[in-house]
């Protein structure tokens, strides 16, 4: 019994609800020009010129989140899914604090029926920006959809079961009510701007400040970039007053340490899926304590033998608890794990510390 997705899960909503990113600084003058030209093409439909224009403005700005971001968004009007995915995927390894790359992979998963790696994708945005509301609703549809799948199976092996079939009925109903037919594909609202630089020089990615996705405006509307907040003058550091505080982090911060952890660990297990050894590799930490105290380097070449091996593997992480101290936190989790040999659940725990501004696993055990 097949059923409709609701409008932004379908393939002609799906411009309505593939976000722009918002960031909370505004971009040099003539990057924005850039990046306000390459909306221009995007709404006037020409994608190939946009797709130039992008690909020439990141190769001078490779670092650079919101062209990249673009470029998501043009691959999937041009009906390129697989591409859009790697871009958006890339994404959330490179900036996992960005909710709106989870989102528009949730998107594209559903489009593709991959609703587990839809959940999965909307709850990470959740987790990193928890009042983002369209990620809520999607997350709901997707829940919708797989309550869908799971009665129709019901009613494939008992077409006797009243309640399942009820139910079923239920959630066609909310499903068609969500989806109104009638209703047009509106313009994103995309406000170009350019992540902040870390106030120290570094390599790794630097972090930025995403605000929620902009309401979708009609075509006809002109998007006015957001102005720079005034900044703030710098108070003088009293440094006896400093040496007082405690070590601990505040309680404000909790959350933000754990979307990081958070995001770290989906990075590493979509590393160890896709079979890049030198990305998975690159999660763990120079002291880290390998099985059995065997070299790191026999630990790393056995690793890679393992995951080199013929054929597709799955691995997802679901129910993250995270409980940090400082720049070291222990991380439990459920790690499900899926090739042509072998078909695992099992709950891990990680022992990760800070080190350069990035989360390393320094310990690995199951259970």
């Amino acid at each position: 019994m097949p059923l409709s997705l609701p409008k932004h899960l379908r393939n002609s909503r799906l411009p309505a609800y593939l976000t722009a990113l918002v960031i909370g600084f505004a971009a040099p003058l003539a990057h924005a020009n850039d990046l306000a030209d390459i909306q221009k093409l995007i709404k006037a439909g020409q994608y190939s010129q946009a797709l130039d224009k992008t690909d020439a403005y990141i190769a001078s700005k490779p670092r650079d989140a919101q062209g990249r971001f673009m470029k998501g968004l043009i691959l999937t009007e041009m009906n390129r899914p697989m591409d859009a995915i790697a871009v958006f995927t890339k994404l959330t390894e490179d900036y996992p604090e960005l909710p709106e790359p989870y989102n528009n992979l949730a998107v594209l998963y559903a489009q593709q029926k991959q609703y587990d790696k839809a959940r999965t994708a909307l709850e990470m945005a959740i987790r990193t920006h928890p009042a983002y509301a369209i990620a809520y609703e999607n997350l709901g549809d997707v829940y919708a959809k797989l309550a869908s799948q799971a009665y129709d199976k019901a009613l494939q092996i008992d077409s006797s079961n009243a309640t399942a079939q009820g139910k079923l009925s239920l959630i066609r109903d909310l499903i068609s009510t969500s989806a109104r037919p009638g209703s047009k594909p509106v313009a994103v609202s995309s406000k170009p701007a350019e992540p902040a630089k870390a106030a120290e020089p570094a390599k790794e990615p630097v972090k930025v400040a995403a605000a929620p996705p902009s309401e979708p405006v009609k075509p006809a509307a002109t998007v006015t970039p957001v102005a720079p907040p005034a900044a703030m003058p710098a108070k003088p550091i009293d440094k006896a007053a400093e040496a007082e505080k405690p070590a601990a982090k505040p309680a404000a911060d909790t959350a933000a340490v754990d979307g990081e952890i958070s995001g770290t660990l989906q990075a590493w297990a979509s590393a160890w899926s896709r079979k890049d050894v030198k990305a998975y590799l690159a999660f763990y930490a120079p002291d880290f304590q390998t099985p059995n105290g065997m070299p790191r380097k026999a630990w790393e070449t056995e690793r890679q033998q393992r995951i080199d091996k013929p054929g597709k593997i799955s691995v997802s992480v679901s129910d993250i608890k995270v409980s940090a101290n400082g720049d070291k936190a222990t991380v439990k989790f459920r790690q499900d794990y899926k090739s042509a040999s072998l078909n695992s659940s099992a709950g891990k725990t990680l022992v990760m510390i800070r080190i350069g501004g990035k989360w390393l696993i320094q310990q690995e055990r199951v259970g």
